[in-house]
């Protein structure tokens, strides 16, 4: 397994634990500038921009993040519900906590940092140049800003996967089926596809704890960041920063946080990343 991918799989698990030696390394590295001015030459000079997001993003539009201690879902702390272990125990509890979610998105909007971003990777697709954005998020606000060049690490709220074919379907119905719109839900597969049908349980098509993430999906990701020139970290959490300072190594890094880290635009990211996205004077629009 190559150092990219090996760090790829920690950066997307966000299972990095911290360790003296990768902090040693990040403050070994040339030491990225947060003055706007200097990032914007860099920027107007890069050929494969990766973009990574995580929850951040989202809570900007007002998305439960769902994570410390006042993350629950009614009296059930909502990460015991997203593993594997707690839909076989009772996969309409599982499926109730899903639909609720996908209900909250249902009133949600890309903020300011998903349209710069989708804005941005449509005006450098005319210049030849590329955007690619990895995110953690499940919630499909990147695509809904516009973005195209997407990979979704954790899968989404909006596709359900066949517990016994495998087979994934997006569905945006409101609610996912009728009985959600009461206690619970137990739904088989539709998909006829398969010999005599299938009818299998359908699960919501996202990575739970204690899942190993898609084997194709991660490959993409290790190609895009082996391939990036530049690398723009946001609104994730600080060890997954340094994760993604490693898988880079080498590549211009820029964060995009709340917190106060060595090398940041410290902020909300829909503040901070239209101005740094927005087209450069040395770009030339067909």
């Amino acid at each position: 397994m190559s150092l990219a991918l090996c760090a790829a799989r920690r950066l997307v698990r966000g299972a990095l634990k911290p360790a003296a030696k990768k902090l040693d390394f990040c403050c070994e590295m040339a030491r990225p500038s947060s003055n706007m001015a200097d990032f914007r030459e860099v920027f107007a000079k890069a050929k494969h921009i990766a973009i990574i997001t995580g929850a951040g993003v989202s809570a900007e539009s007002g998305v439960p993040t769902f994570r410390g201690a006042g993350g629950l879902w009614r009296k059930w702390q909502a990460q015991e519900l997203a593993t594997p272990g707690a839909f076989a125990r009772n996969p309409s509890r599982v499926w109730e906590f899903y639909h609720y979610r996908r209900e909250v998105m249902l009133s949600k909007h890309p903020n300011a940092a998903h349209i710069a971003i989708a804005e941005c990777e449509k005006r450098l697709r005319k210049q030849g140049r590329s955007v690619v954005v990895i995110t953690q998020n499940i919630d499909e606000l990147h695509r809904k800003a516009g973005t195209k060049h997407l990979l979704e690490i954790h899968g989404s709220l909006f596709k359900t996967r066949c517990t016994n074919c495998g087979n994934v379907t997006a569905n945006y119905k409101s609610p996912i089926c009728p009985a959600l719109a009461g206690k619970g839900w137990r739904h088989s597969c539709q998909n006829y596809n398969a010999e005599d049908g299938c009818h299998g349980l359908l699960r919501p098509h996202v990575v739970w704890f204690g899942e190993a993430l898609d084997p194709d999906v991660l490959s993409e990701v290790e190609k895009e960041l082996e391939l990036c020139d530049l690398c723009l970290v946001v609104r994730m959490f600080v060890l997954l920063c340094e994760a993604a300072v490693s898988v880079v190594r080498g590549v211009p890094v820029a964060e995009f946080n709340t917190e106060a880290l060595p090398f940041h635009f410290q902020g909300p990211c829909g503040s901070t990343l239209p101005p740094a996205l927005a087209r450069h004077e040395s770009e030339i629009i067909a």
